[in-house]
């Protein structure tokens, strides 16, 4: 498939049993890198994603558990580093959504799980796996569209993701001089397991991007690959859009 933008890279990646997350660990599988992943409760989905990606060749390693016990960060990876060697990427994909048409409506449940789901366990994640990384290396976090159109029936969510914007670029500055790039991508409305469940197979979306479509999830995993290759050597601190021509400002 001609030059392999990540060879010999170890990658940890939060979600990747389907949808987004999935779709960048066997494009960055393809493309060299060694995949671990961290994933909540579909143990027969990651166990599938670990098959496809050994089938390419490369290594893998899942684990079960919950981002926000901070032990089992700690845990994870001292184990990922221990099995690859290191850490040379982290995706913060994970995430959860529960719709509702009014803010009276919204479940105290719901919006701390949300919370704790989109941001805290990626701040806490990164936090524990920040001392391993090395000038070149890198983090991208998954935002969305949502965090600067909004969404009506996600007003939790929609806060989370526009959280994680702000976060990408506040470490950004703080990891600048040590040379590791921080970065996220934004993507659109996307045809994945978890829009799917909470929207039916078409989400309704308030504002339908241009191409008039929902993209498919390896679509949005070539933004990722860029960014986490020499490729974006030059890049930190940034949002990539691949929401099909939806206008956004930032």
């Amino acid at each position: 498939m001609g030059e392999l933008k990540l060879n010999g890279k170890s990658v940890l990646i939060t979600g990747a049993d389907s949808g987004i997350g999935k779709a960048v660990a066997l494009l960055f599988a393809k493309h060299g890198a060694n995949i671990a992943i961290i994933y909540h409760s579909n143990k027969e989905d990651a166990e599938q994603t670990q098959s496809e990606i050994e089938s390419l060749g490369r290594k893998s390693v899942i684990f079960r558990g919950d981002i926000n016990d901070y032990e089992f960060c700690e845990e994870v990876t001292e184990k990922v580093v221990a099995e690859f060697g290191g850490i040379d990427v982290l995706i913060n994909n994970a995430g959860v959504q529960f719709p509702a048409k009014s803010i009276e409506d919204l479940k105290e449940e719901n919006i701390r799980k949300t919370f704790d789901s989109n941001i805290v366990g990626m701040i806490l994640l990164t936090k524990v796996v920040f001392p391993y990384l090395k000038e070149g290396n890198s983090v991208i976090n998954t935002t969305s569209a949502a965090a600067y159109q909004g969404h009506p029936e996600l007003l939790d969510y929609s806060a989370t993701k526009g959280a994680i914007v702000s976060f990408t670029r506040s470490l950004a500055l703080q990891a600048k001089p040590k040379g590791i790039r921080i970065n996220a991508v934004a993507p659109g409305p996307v045809a994945t397991p978890l829009t799917e469940k909470t929207f039916g197979e078409e989400e309704e979306d308030t504002s339908k991007p241009p191409f008039e479509r929902n993209a498919s999830p390896e679509e949005i995993a070539t933004s990722f690959l860029f960014l986490a290759s020499d490729d974006a050597s030059q890049i930190t601190g940034q949002v990539i859009h691949p929401n099909g021509g939806l206008i956004v400002n930032g």
